[in-house]
Order: C-alpha cells, then sequence, then structure tokens
C-alpha cells in the first residue's frame, strides 16, 4: 500500500537555495513529503520563479501591507490552511515568529541554521566562527520554537575550516551540506519516526543518534 505524503510548505523571502534542495528532493515519489506551497513575506523574492517553473503552489503574504505581526502571521494560517499544509520548512525566512504562530505548528515546523547550534546564534556566523579561529564548523537543523535559534536539534553536519577560507568559501561548503540535511531532516520528521523529549530529539529507541549525522571531514 502506497502511504499517503504529507503536506509541506516552505517559507522564504529570498533566492530560497534550500527550498531548491527540497523541492529537487521531493520529486522522487517514494519521497515522504511533497512540496505543496512556497509562501513568501515578500512578492520579489527570486525563489517563487523557482518554484513556478517547477509547478510548486506560491504565495505570498507581503509583511508591509499588515498592521502588525499577529496579522501577518494570521494572514499566513489561513493560507497554510487552504493548502492543507501539514508540515512547515523555514528557509531563509527572515520574520521572527510569534509564540502565537509556532504554537500552532508546535512539533512541526523546521528551521535550518549555518552553524553547529547552539554556537553562532544569529546572523554572520560563518564571520564570526573565523574570528574565533574555530576548527569546525557546520549546520543545523532543528524544531522552531519562539527564541531564535533556538529549538532541538534533529541533525548537524560539519565540516573543517581551512586556514585559507573565506566567509565565502566556508558558506559555500556549509550550503552544500545544509542541502544534503534539510531534506533528510524534513523526510525523518514526514515518516513520523522522530520523538522529542525536553530538548532532545530521538529517532527510534532512546538509544539510537538522531540521524543524520554528516561529518564530511575528508576533503
Amino acid at each position: 500500500m502506497t502511504l499517503r505524503r504529507k503536506r509541506a510548505a516552505i517559507l522564504i523571502s529570498g533566492r530560497g537555495s534550500n527550498m531548491r534542495a527540497l523541492i529537487e528532493r521531493a520529486r522522487d515519489p517514494s519521497y515522504p513529503a511533497e512540496i505543496a506551497l512556497v509562501l513568501s513575506n515578500r512578492p520579489d523574492a527570486a525563489g517563487l520563479g523557482f518554484a513556478k517553473e517547477n509547478d510548486v503552489a506560491c504565495a505570498v503574504a507581503d509583511h508591509k501591507m499588515y498592521a502588525g505581526r499577529e496579522e501577518f502571521e494570521r494572514s499566513m494560517q489561513v493560507l497554510l490552511e487552504l493548502h492543507r499544509i501539514e508540515l512547515i520548512c523555514l528557509a531563509g525566512f527572515m520574520r521572527m515568529l510569534t509564540p502565537w504562530f509556532v504554537g500552532q505548528w508546535q512539533g512541526r515546523i523546521l528551521n535550518i541554521h549555518p552553524a553547529l547550534l547552539p554556537a553562532y546564534r544569529g546572523l554572520k556566523t560563518h564571520e564570526r566562527a573565523l574570528a574565533d579561529g574555530a576548527k569546525i564548523h557546520g549546520c543545523t537543523v532543528h524544531f522552531v520554537v519562539p527564541a531564535m535559534d533556538e529549538g532541538p536539534i534533529i541533525a548537524q553536519a560539519a565540516i573543517a575550516v581551512r586556514d585559507s577560507d573565506t566567509p565565502e568559501s566556508l558558506a559555500a561548503r556549509v550550503l552544500a551540506e545544509e542541502h544534503a540535511i534539510y531534506p533528510a531532516a524534513l523526510a525523518y520528521l514526514a515518516e513520523g519516526r522522530l520523538r522529542i523529549e525536553g530538548n532532545r530529539v530521538y529517532c527510534g529507541e532512546p538509544t539510537t543518534l538522531p540521524p543524520p549525522l554528516r561529518v564530511p571531514f575528508a576533503e
């Protein structure tokens, strides 16, 4: 019997690099989630064009058109409900979400961050890692909570920092790992394989490490 694929939405504000990776991975009919909607808070977001070219439904809720965050988020909620969305992935969505909105999607909304959380929350993660002389850097997929760049961690990928790295070269190598772990994390969520206990995420029995954990140091 063919299992029903979960309907996922991707929220973007710009080019949507991770959105592309998710859409491309979901082309496989065996993938447990379908990308049913790309929703942007900016009508000029470059990622909308890619989504349309790949026959993914698109919608815009321009945050500048609303009186405040609550009105904006309630408009997004209506769009998500209209498209029967079950899971959400944030992919470069540059708006802080209120506790009300996060509460509507508790345990069903993911984010990817370009650092090994809990290190380097916020912006300019690659510049800060290089300034600190970090030898290991990477990215994290986590469940979204009201606080920025917090929430139970699902998956991480680590890379070695090269002596010759610039913020741009480091960002490019981290981005390649983001494109690997984000679709994998969404698949585990869509399959119902993730369990949250406190601030930890388990896949299967409590002794099982939450996959995928990637440490691609070999270059």
